[in-house]
């Protein structure tokens, strides 16, 4: 008790946003602080805990191992403390609150446009700090680092399985299925040929990294009937994949919402997959232990009501 009584909170709540900026200007902006007394308290912080928590790099602050396994500790008390302060109901219009989304990368372009107009519109004053998706987000969501998150499902319990599968104590509602298409250039030398799955193999791929993987279920399915596709280049976002296409004879497959998009925007030749695949459902996740929290619920009602169409 004596130890825990000699802990600043105020210390703790600093640390949380330096954890989350890795930049003491931006760190200082948000907590309405100097760079001058956000770096003491930083030198304050270094003491209590006897690391250094966090070293200068060209990029930024990279924060030490120590500071990353405090990271989750620190926000779910972190959060706990806002919790206290939070009013029972939550009220949009005068809200400050800072929402924390993960989601993959095409979700921005997908989803978003259908809810987050109404979001503002109703809180014009809350905050979101977005976050990649990767292979640890469901562990965030349930720490407390993470609000809630959007990302694509396996349909098939089996390729969920394979693929991502959530946790217990992780709730979610699917926002849409989607199929999948392909996209190459216009004047693509494929589209003098029958589109068939054989000369859809013969061409070189690009593929989108997700979850850290280079390889995704179409692969898994390929590689069951001993099939695979020639990769030529792994790029970390969907925008990218599409602009390759449009300088080289390279293919990209991805859900259709995203290539019949692209295929307007950047004059891409669109087609089908050319073999029988499942669709994905883009999918809402979040704690089930955090389901009595307002705002949250308040955030949740909007994106399932305003994606109700795409079901």
């Amino acid at each position: 008790m004596a130890k825990t009584t000699r802990v600043d909170l105020n210390l703790l709540i600093q640390l949380d946003v330096l954890l989350e900026e890795l930049n003491v200007t931006r760190a200082a902006n948000r907590l309405c602080l100097s760079q001058s007394a956000v770096s003491k308290n930083l030198a304050r912080l270094r003491l209590q805990f006897d690391d250094p928590l966090f070293i200068r790099t060209p990029q930024g602050l990279s924060p030490t191992p120590r500071a990353l396994a405090l990271k989750p500790r620190v926000r779910q008390m972190v959060y706990q403390l806002d919790q206290l302060n939070e009013p029972e109901h939550f009220e949009p219009k005068s809200s400050q609150h800072r929402f924390q989304l993960a989601a993959v990368e095409s979700v921005y372009p997908l989803v978003l446009p259908y809810f987050m107009p109404d979001v503002f519109s109703h809180a014009p004053n809350i905050n979101f700090s977005t976050h990649t998706w990767d292979s640890n987000t469901f562990k965030r969501i349930l720490d407390g680092e993470l609000d809630m998150g959007i990302t694509g499902k396996d349909i098939d319990i089996n390729d969920a399985r394979l693929t991502m599968l959530a946790p217990s104590g992780i709730g979610e509602q699917e926002i849409y299925r989607d199929e999948q298409m392909c996209v190459v250039r216009s004047d693509h030398p494929v589209l003098k040929q029958p589109w068939t799955l054989e000369n859809y193999l013969s061409l070189r791929h690009v593929q989108v990294r997700c979850d850290g993987n280079d390889r995704w279920l179409l692969d898994y399915r390929l590689a069951d009937r001993g099939l695979e596709r020639d990769i030529a280049i792994t790029v970390p976002d969907f925008n990218s994949a599409a602009s390759l296409c449009t300088y080289s004879d390279l293919v990209f497959t991805a859900p259709a919402h995203f290539t019949k998009m692209v295929s307007h925007q950047l004059g891409l030749k669109l087609l089908p997959l050319p073999m029988r695949f499942p669709p994905m459902a883009y999918t809402l996740f979040w704690s089930k232990e955090r389901e009595s929290d307002p705002a949250i619920n308040w955030l949740k009602k909007i994106i399932v009501e305003k994606t109700a169409h795409l079901r």
